[in-house]
């Protein structure tokens, strides 16, 4: 081999050794993109920024911030889902390969899907929490007057086919969305459902206006507008009576079962066998804390608090903190943690395994954040007013969170001299340290929580919108 080959062959091992590093801390720090230093001068390793907006009309928007799937740290791919509507709008029926856990952050909603094949329809309020498993169609209603509404959800995509970041298939649309069923052809569906092409064409090609629609109520109101107004077996009726639905001849041809079941997942059977036991909404706000102190109280949900969380493997956390406060140093043995900020503004810090910082944050309201299971970690607000954050475990199962610092401490519970040695001082000075603070969980920490240094916001517009998350709290629609 020649001098001139084998320097090639050298600088091609040299750039496959780059790329290959580069592949390595690309995947830690999520999709090789290099993250912005936060204000502390260190990286926000563990902030949610890869957001997409998914649905956009006139009536209302999605946006998601995507997980941190792909990292061989995370157990549950799940991403964050933020929905707001205009008052009177409706998100058109649909199913997903992912499973929802919806949050009502401001407004009323009511929503339908399906239970044990039936439909189901529950009005939410503020602090209502309900879950839509995957693959089971559903809407959701605006109905708060002259308010919008603002959904925070997890999207859970251990189900999902993996195409996006989740699926929709839109079972009502048009033009706009497009229906699953236009996939058919129109003498399928023309005998499918027993009507003429001319009858079909026009209920397939009306909908234009997007997944998000005005419901109207002007003299001649919509479609979807007189639909949702009726009572549930008056649905039934209305669509058969359209559609020339032949319930006999369903039963006798078994042809016609699928198309009554897809019928089914929208409006429900009106011969109720059974009674249903629909999952019913659990209101956060209604539970009294678990812990509460005089610096702050926090929430948690598991399957054994709220059956419904036992199959979508979700729990729920809810944390308030003073002014000032600190969430003490613990870290989750059995989840990663997902959290939102919905009022306030403070630090998230995470320690890496090796004792090393992960992540000193300064976070506000609508940034995203996630802790990976047994990284430690600890949150503080910021000395100018309350700190609230929101979020989602993956796991449903109870957590016990261990405490590294504070009255009920490992550290404490454990002392002796076999931590002193590993300390490398006495006995003395270990109990010393282990029993000064005598608050547990949520600590006074007027030395160490930020003041409000953050600049005041000069950018451009869409450095302000920077993701729907951004203000998700504040009541304009698209001022995030």
């Amino acid at each position: 081999m020649g001098k001139g080959a084998t320097v090639l062959l050298w600088w091609v091992v040299l750039v496959i050794m780059w790329c290959a590093v580069g592949g390595v801390l690309g995947h830690l720090e999520g999709g090789g993109e290099e993250r912005q230093e936060s204000e502390g001068g260190e990286h926000e390793l563990f902030l949610m920024h890869d957001s997409k907006q998914m649905v956009k009309t006139d009536a209302g928007e999605m946006r998601v911030v995507r997980s941190a799937a792909g990292r061989s740290i995370v157990e549950k791919p799940m991403h964050i889902g933020f929905i707001t509507m205009e008052p009177k709008s409706l998100f058109v029926p649909q199913y997903l390969d992912s499973s929802l856990i919806l949050f009502i952050r401001r407004g009323e909603a009511k929503v339908g899907s399906i239970y044990n094949d039936e439909l189901v329809e529950k009005q939410l309020k503020i602090g209502d929490l309900y879950t839509i498993p995957a693959g089971s169609a559903f809407y959701l209603v605006n109905t708060g007057e002259g308010q919008r509404l603002q959904i925070i959800c997890s999207i859970d995509m251990s189900e999902s086919l993996k195409m996006d970041t989740f699926q929709s298939f839109f079972l009502g649309g048009g033009t706009h969305p497009t229906s699953i069923l236009t996939g058919f052809a129109p003498e399928t569906l023309s005998t499918a459902f027993n009507i003429s092409m001319s009858e079909l064409e026009e209920i397939m090609t009306r909908q234009e206006g997007g997944p998000i629609i005005y419901i109207k109520d002007s003299q001649q109101p919509s479609t979807w507008a007189k639909f949702l107004e009726m009572k549930t077996q008056d649905k039934v009726k209305h669509l058969k009576r359209i559609m020339g639905f032949d319930v006999e001849t369903e039963q006798k041809h078994g042809t016609w079962w699928s198309w009554r079941k897809l019928l089914n997942s929208v409006i429900g059977n009106e011969n109720k066998k059974q009674p249903v036991e629909p999952t019913e909404p659990y209101n956060l706000y209604d539970r009294k804390p678990d812990f509460k102190n005089s610096y702050g109280w926090s929430i948690a949900l598991d399957e054994s608090d709220y059956s419904a969380l036992a199959d979508s493997g979700v729990g729920i956390y809810s944390v308030n903190l003073t002014a000032g406060s600190m969430m003490a140093p613990h870290l989750n043995p059995t989840a990663t943690e997902i959290g939102i900020v919905l009022k306030g503004s403070g630090t998230v810090k995470v320690v890496f395994p090796n004792g090393t910082s992960a992540m000193d944050a300064k976070v506000r309201e609508g940034d995203v954040f996630w802790v990976p299971r047994y990284f430690p970690f600890c949150q503080i607000a910021s000395r100018t007013g309350p700190f609230e954050f929101f979020g989602f475990t993956t796991s449903a199962r109870r957590n016990r969170p261990q405490f590294l610092a504070g009255a009920n401490s490992l550290l404490k519970s454990m002392r002796g001299s076999e931590f002193a040695m590993a300390f490398g001082v006495s006995e003395d000075k270990y109990d010393h340290m282990v029993n000064s603070q005598r608050e547990a969980v949520i600590l006074p920490s007027p030395d160490v929580s930020p003041p409000d240094e953050r600049k005041k916001e000069t950018g451009t517009e869409t450095e302000r919108v920077l993701k729907l998350i951004k203000g998700f709290g504040n009541d304009v629609m698209m001022g995030f």
